[in-house]
Order: C-alpha cells, then structure tokens, then sequence
C-alpha cells in the first residue's frame, strides 16, 4: 500500500513540474506573438519585410510552444526519481526501486523502507525543483511595452514614397514676379476621399488635373511664400469661392458629382485650367452560362435545373438573388406563385460565381409546369441589374393537343395516349418499393404490368390493321411454334414471301400501288406513312418493355417505356389537321356604271408653311477661324481682336466639359494668344495650330450639296464634236 502510495507522489511532483514548466514556456512564446500581431495590426502589409517579419515572429512561436510541450511531455517517472535521490540523501539513491518489481526479499524490503521515508519527507507539499521564471516574465512586459509604444506613439510611414508629390501651379498670363515682393504659389497638396460605396482609403493625388470616382471629396492645400490678398478657386461657369485661411497654409474643400475645370486665382491672376474627371459607379454585370433561355425536362430526365452564373461589379455586391415564378395550370385555371431565392455566392464581393442546383419538385412543380426566373444584383451604392427571365418546363404527357374539333364533326385521336404513362408510373413504383416487398410479390407485380403494355400494344396494333397478335412484334407474321418451319412449307397466300402477282404487267398489278385494300393489314389505317412509321416504331418499343417485364426485368424494361410514350407524343402532334379559313371574295366592280367620277379641280391640297430660323452652331468659333484665315494672309491683328478669340475660348471651354481631357491643352495655348494680343507680341505659331485644330474639330462635318459638273474642253475636242453635230 505505501509503495502505491508512493509512485501517486511522484506522479503528481511530475505533473507539477510540466504545468510550471509550460507556463514558463507559454509567456516566452506570447511575447514574440505580441509583438507580430500589433505589427501586423498597425502596418498590415504595407511594408513586406516588416509584414514578413511579425508574420515570421508570430508563427515561430507557435511553433516553439509545441516543441516545448512535446519536449516537457517526455519527463518520465523514472527521471522524476533521480532527481528526488539528489534532492534527498535519505532515500539512499534508491527512490527508483519503487517502479520496479522486485526479484528478492532484498529489493522488496529496501524497496518497503524507501516508500515509508518517502512518505514521511513530504516532498509533494515542497518545491523540489528550482525554476527561474524572471527571464520569461521580464521578456512578456518588454514585448508589451514595446507593443504599446507601436500602437499608440506616432511613426513616419513605412512605405517609401508615400509623401505627397510637390505640385506647381501654373499662370500662363501673369508676368515673372520681380523680386521677392511678390506673393507666389509654394506647393499644392490634393488629397481625395472616395466616398463610402467604394471601400477606399483617403489618397493623395499626383498631378492638379484629377480623375476621381463619382461623389468622392476633394481638398486643395496651397502653400504660399507670405499672406496673400485673394486666394480663390473658380469652377467652370461658377462664382470664384475663397479659400480658408490659416497662417500661411490655405485650404479648399469640394464634392464633386459632375466633371468640370476650375482655376486656382491668385491676387486677380488666373491659373491654367485643370480638368476634374469623374469615374461613373457601373452597376452589376451578371452573365448566365447555364441553363439555356429555355429548357425542357423531358420525360425521364430529373427535375432539375443545373445553375451557373458569374455576378461582378467595380466596387462589390451588396445583394442578390433570384426571383422564381411557378405557374400551374393552364387557361383561366393558372395560378402563379413567386418567391425568391437566396444564391450560393463564392468569391470575393467585385467577382462572385452562382453554382447550384434547383429541385423543381422543391418548387412544387409537377408535370406541365412552367418556372420562370431572373438574378438581380444590387451594388454598394444605387446600381441595379436584373438578367433576362429564363424559362424552364417540365414536358406534359397527360394532355392531348389536337385540332379536330374545330374542323371535323368526329374526333378519330384515341384515348388511349395517357394509358403508356401510367404503366411508367406503376413501373417506377415498382422499382423503389423492390426491396421491400417479397420475390414473388415482385414478380407477379411485374407480369401484370407486363400484361397492361401488351393489351396497350394489341389496342394501338389495330391503328395500323393488326387485328390479331401474330402480326405484332420482331415476329409478326410467323405463327406460333412455327419458327424452324422450312420454305418447302410455304403456301400459296401465306403473305410471306411468295409475289402477289405472278405476271408483273398485269392490269392489276399496275393498279395495284393505286390502291386501298382493306384485306391487308398494312394498308387498313387512317394515318400517312411517316405517322404510320412511328406508330410502328413505338409498338416495337412497347414488345421490347413487355419482354423484360414478362421475365422480371422492370428496371432494363423503363426506357424502351419512355421511348414508347415519346414515340407517341410525335404521332399525337403529327395527327394535328389544318383547315385554312375562307376568305371574302368581293363582287366584281361594275364598269359600266359611273363611280368615282367627280370633279377635283375646285379641291386644293392644305398646305402650311412655316419658317424656321436655323441658328448657326458655335457662332463665335466660325468668326475665330475667320479672323485667323485674315491674320494668316496679313500677319497683322487689333486689340480687339482678343474679345473674338474670348467668345470663342467661352464655346470652347463649354465642349471641354464633356472631354475633359481634349481640349485642355488648345484652352491653355489660346490664353496664351490672348495674352500675346494684350501684350502687342508676336502670335505664337504652335499655339495658333493647336488652337486652329481644335476650332475645326468643334464644328461639325459641313452637309454636302450637289454641284454642277463642269469639264473643259481643248480647241482640238471641241471642234471633233462640232463636226459629229454636223449632217
């Protein structure tokens, strides 16, 4: 008894000292996790060798923590032992005789001796080894130091070239500044905030002329040497707005939903013109690979539909899924429910793929059902998409589509058409309750459908003149138990092969193709050949089903039964007759008699005119190419002449608007023109091209009107057809 009581003391010294030693080992590992996972928070991964770091960090911690725990898991009892023995000279190096079976009266009463000394040393209730904590727990407060000061003290970006680009604002017109009296522009800072639906971050912009997305807010900071008296931003056909004021830094905020150009004006001078384009929201984009526009299940195929669809959008989907209509019924009778229909959606919000499959029977649709559907999307602001409506039917064999009941008194289509399907059914039912039911219950169940298709056949055999079962199936027209019988056996009118008539240029023989007999069995039918032909063929699947029913084969047996009842289908729809209607055969005028023979001369024809005054396009434009054809020919302009080419810069900043990036550039050479004129220096010659240039694309194409063709003629051709003319 204090043997086992001793080795449950060393037990549970062993267990104290893994769960110390872990513990030391679980905070070495959670400083270095600290620190990678608020590195990893603050920066992301913006720097990758940083982010490679705290990620390398965080998982060899990971990794070091199992090591140790495995390592620590090996400490045995027998390790356990040796070390009481060093601890405690009493148990005279012989604590491990307590995990052994002793082999002699010897061991076993050393072994008696140590397990009372163990017992009363206690050494569980004392710490018997020596452990050095400080270390573990001075790392974990510098890594949460450390931690702290990343999260909260303020640190320059990590990534190289973030700072905003220094940006120079340009003013064409105004003269170079004489000394340092003059206040200039210093550097110009644009920072753009998308708006929420795009998911980006604030930005910094690189040139004045911006390409921003729809709704975002811009802000403009201008730096200048000393205060200036007016600092404004002027918009395109908008009142100048100041800027805020504060020391020597000036800002300017706007949201802009419709593109545009603004100016920076500066003590009266006016910038060059920048461009503000937008980026338009796209709404969703959904593609339909499958199913096709419209399906068909035919009988046989599973009710179900296989779905694949591809939904995409610029800035990400918020929503989607599927409206499904289900109509039932036909005639007044339809009753339509709608319900929708949440998405299996995989990827990521801008790319998501739709593949998953739609159970009609789920729907509660049966056969000659219809199920109508779309996908519609909504993005993260207001767009919206909606496919194109699908359709999807299950094939209906129960009704009987025919057009003899508006053009004939009798209906000749039988009623037997319905009969097939039920014998699918029973087969069906059949099938699945197999297991269930015992080996002669199942046969005899699959005889008597047997029976049913072949009472179906024998009915639809009398279509085709078949008025007794010898004349049916791969055997038709051999009689029973005669299939060995020899040639010599045959007689004459046996329908064999023997030839009708012996003398082939006999009157009836010729007239014989012509014919309608009744005493044949090929010929006693209502139905065209090709109806004739598929009626046969459906009577040879029906003998095929049979034979596997009749021999317990129901299952081999159910698709020579589908072929059968598509096969009668096609004869159902080929039974359809068309009677064309009779038309309204008008009288015949009557000649002699005067009709329509009254004077018009007093009658004139209503007319209206109307004058309307065309007002040329881009008036101002045509009087600038005018007044530059002039300058071009004399090299010599007017003061006044600068109003002309304002009017003109007025039509051409209007057109700027709607290519922002066109005509920028002439806008900029034409203010250079002007400043030319007001100067009195001479016109710059490439800024009068690329002016002229884009004058001439402005105007629309001129209409073309007919001229008169005109051809000179020489002395020699002239008088040549004088003397053709001549007699």
């Amino acid at each position: 008894m204090a043997t086992e009581q001793s080795i449950q003391t060393l037990r549970r010294i062993r267990r104290r000292y893994v769960q110390a030693k872990l513990w030391l080992y679980a905070l070495q590992a959670a400083a270095a996790m600290v620190v990678g996972i608020v590195v990893l928070y603050r920066w992301g991964f913006e720097a990758p060798v940083l982010a490679f770091t705290a990620v390398s960090l965080t998982l060899g911690a990971i990794l070091y923590l199992a090591l140790r725990w495995r390592q620590i898991n090996k400490t045995s009892l027998q390790q356990v032992a040796r070390h009481l023995n060093r601890q405690y000279p009493q148990l005279e190096d012989s604590a491990e005789l307590l995990l052994q079976e002793p082999h002699n009266l010897l061991q076993r009463l050393q072994q008696q001796k140590i397990a009372s000394t163990l017992q009363e040393l206690h050494p569980e209730k004392e710490k018997t080894y020596a452990l050095r904590p400080a270390p573990s727990y001075l790392a974990l407060g510098l890594a949460l130091v450390l931690s702290a000061g990343i999260l909260y003290l303020p640190a320059a970006p990590l990534v190289p070239g973030s700072s905003p680009p220094e940006m120079k604002v340009a003013f064409p017109d105004a003269p170079a500044p004489a000394g340092d009296t003059a206040t200039v522009i210093e550097g110009v800072e644009v920072s753009i905030t998308p708006p929420a639906y795009t998911g980006k971050k604030a930005y910094q912009a690189d040139n004045l002329s911006l390409r921003i997305e729809e709704g975002a807010n811009v802000t403009w900071r201008v730096r200048t040497n000393k205060p200036a008296h007016a600092l404004q931003l002027e918009l395109s056909g908008e009142t100048p707005e100041d800027f805020t004021v504060k020391k020597n830094e000036y800002t300017f905020s706007r949201r802009f939903t419709t593109p545009t150009l603004y100016t920076i004006n500066l003590n009266g001078k006016q910038s060059a013109f920048y461009t503000v384009e937008l980026v338009p929201d796209e709404a969703p984009l959904i593609q339909l690979e499958r199913p096709e526009q419209y399906t068909e299940i035919r009988l046989g195929e599973p009710q179900r539909v296989k779905l694949l669809a591809q939904l995409s959008d610029d800035y990400g989907i918020r929503d989607a899924n599927m409206v499904a209509t289900v109509a039932k019924g036909s005639g007044e009778a339809v009753k339509f429910r709608e319900e929708k229909i949440k998405l299996d959606l995989k990827g990521n919000s801008r790319s998501y793929k739709v593949s998953q499959t739609l159970d009609l029977q789920k729907l509660g649709m049966s056969f000659g059902d219809e199920l109508y559907f779309y996908l519609q999307a909504w993005d993260k602001q207001q767009g919206y998409t909606r496919s194109d409506v699908y359709f999807v039917q299950i094939e209906d064999t129960t009704i009987v589509e025919a057009a003899f009941d508006m053009s004939m008194g009798v209906n000749p289509v039988p009623e037997y058409f319905r009969s097939q399907r039920q014998i699918i059914i029973d087969t069906e039912k059949l099938i699945k309750e197999q297991n269930s039911i015992s080996r002669a219950e199942f046969e005899e169940r699959s005889n008597n459908i047997g029976v049913d298709q072949k009472l179906l056949r024998l009915r639809y055999g009398k279509f085709l003149g078949e008025e007794f079962e010898s004349g049916i199936g791969p055997g038709g027209g051999i009689p029973e138990g005669e299939e060995g019988h020899e040639e010599a056996q045959h007689f004459s009118g046996d329908g064999h092969d023997h030839p009708e008539f012996e003398d082939k240029n006999s009157p009836d023989a010729l007239l014989s193709p012509y014919m309608h007999k009744h005493d044949q069995e090929g010929e006693a039918t209502i139905f065209e050949p090709a109806v004739k032909a598929k009626l046969k063929g459906a009577l040879a699947q029906m003998w095929e089903a049979e034979l596997r029913l009749r021999t317990h084969k129901p299952k081999e047996a159910l698709p020579y039964e589908y072929k059968a009842l598509r096969m009668l289908k096609d004869v159902q729809q080929s039974t359809r007759a068309y009677v064309a209607k009779t038309g309204f055969e008008a009288p015949p005028l009557k000649e002699p008699e005067l009709r329509l023979t009254g004077e018009l001369h007093k009658i004139t024809p209503p007319s209206e005119k109307q004058q309307v005054e065309k007002k040329p396009q881009f008036p101002h434009t045509r009087a600038a190419l005018n007044w530059l054809e002039g300058y071009k020919q004399h090299g010599q302009y007017k003061q006044a002449d600068a109003q002309v080419l304002e009017r003109a810069g007025q039509e051409l900043a209007q057109q700027t608007l709607n290519r922002p990036g066109g005509y920028l550039r002439p806008l900029q050479d034409l203010r250079t023109l002007i400043s030319d004129i007001q100067s009195k220096k001479k016109l710059c010659a490439t800024c009068l091209a690329s002016v002229e240039h884009a004058w001439a694309t402005l105007l629309p194409p001129t209409a073309q009107t007919p001229q008169q063709k005109t051809t000179s003629r020489s002395q020699l051709s002239r008088e040549y057809f004088k003397q053709l003319n001549q007699p």
